[in-house]
């Protein structure tokens, strides 16, 4: 008697996983997603609203007025991927530029100068990073020190501002030239402190995501402890990253200095809690160990188009942007519990 054969099993195929599944995988880039939108949120409200905003020039000034903001970023990112905070970025820029401007006035070698400013910001960050990795000072403490010791220097080196000389080869730094001649005034314009900033970006991702560095600075935000027992240089990754986050300040003095002509002991005034909340706003945990470079990026371009479109309204006041930049930060370290939550989950 012969038996019917059983018809073949359907070949198993994997399950697609749901979108909520799929969500909850890439949990670490939702705050620079959300950014994201709110990005393109404000330009088309601003377009809608008041006009002339998605247009070449706009854009330009955009990047232009926060070429020093996008670097700032930068650095702050790489502090708080660590778990750490640096207060002291803002002060290293005003006595850089300060005593930038004040050499380039007695007479020394721009390019020289440059070197020097950029080196007075690192020489800050080695010493935030000895407090804090060699003598267990908290991160807010030794850099909130620096912080108090920038500024003082600023004050005492000059009370007054400093003018760049009109022949200084410095502020080509800071000259505009077209990419795209444009209707009118709608042309596509950069500086070479734009050019800067990008270079800053794109060294900044290939060191965080393509390197042994960059993963130790990801591994020592998710856990210092275990970052040690997995035997990566903490100590010396710790260091390298505050003396990072120094450098760019000097380069960031570098680029505002050079694209406003002078120079001030005041400069920088409240600069490290706009870079801070930039990087926030762009993903960046609080907490340590989950953040993008180019979600930074995305933070500051999201508080130099929000002062944008309050000067354009005209009816909002300037003070306003402290208070809608806390609202959005709020909004924004809201999300990032929310998240730290749903990782533990």
């Amino acid at each position: 008697m012969s038996s019917l054969a059983a018809p073949p099993a359907p070949p198993e195929t994997a399950e697609r996983p749901s979108l909520a599944k799929r969500l909850s995988l890439h949990l670490d880039a939702l705050p620079t997603v959300a950014s994201i939108v709110i990005f393109v949120g404000m330009i088309v409200f601003g377009e809608l609203a008041y006009g002339r905003i998605l247009q070449f020039n706009t854009m330009s000034n955009l990047f232009i007025n926060n070429a020093h903001l996008i670097i700032l970023a930068v650095a702050l990112t790489f502090v708080i991927l660590t778990g750490g905070i640096d207060l002291s970025v803002g002060s290293v820029i005003a006595v850089s530029s300060v005593a930038g401007v004040m050499l380039l006035n007695a007479g020394w070698n721009p390019w020289v100068v440059v070197v020097l400013m950029i080196l007075i910001g690192s020489a800050s960050g080695a010493i935030a990073g000895v407090l804090v990795q060699y003598f267990n000072v908290q991160p807010f403490i030794a850099t909130l020190a620096m912080m108090f010791l920038g500024r003082g220097l600023a004050s005492m080196l000059s009370t007054v501002p400093e003018r760049v000389p009109d022949d200084s080869a410095m502020l080509l730094l800071g000259e505009k030239f077209k990419l795209y001649d444009g209707p009118k005034v709608n042309d596509i314009v950069i500086t070479p402190g734009v050019i800067i900033a990008a270079l800053v970006v794109i060294g900044a991702f290939f060191v965080l995501h393509r390197t042994r560095m960059g993963r130790t600075v990801y591994a020592i935000g998710g856990s210092e402890q275990s970052a040690a027992l997995m035997g990566l240089p903490v100590a010396a990754t710790k260091l390298w990253v505050y003396i990072i986050s120094g450098s760019l300040s000097g380069v960031a003095a570098v680029v505002y200095t050079s694209r406003l002509g002078s120079a001030q002991n005041i400069t920088g005034i409240g600069w490290e809690l706009d870079a801070i909340a930039a990087a926030v706003i762009g993903g960046t945990l609080l907490t340590g160990g989950a953040g993008f470079v180019l979600g930074s990026v995305v933070g500051a371009l999201v508080l130099g188009l929000m002062i944008v479109l309050i000067t354009r309204d005209g009816s909002v006041p300037p003070e306003a942007t402290t208070i809608i930049t806390g609202g959005i930060l709020l909004v924004f370290v809201l999300l990032q519990r929310a998240v730290t939550a749903r990782r533990r989950e």
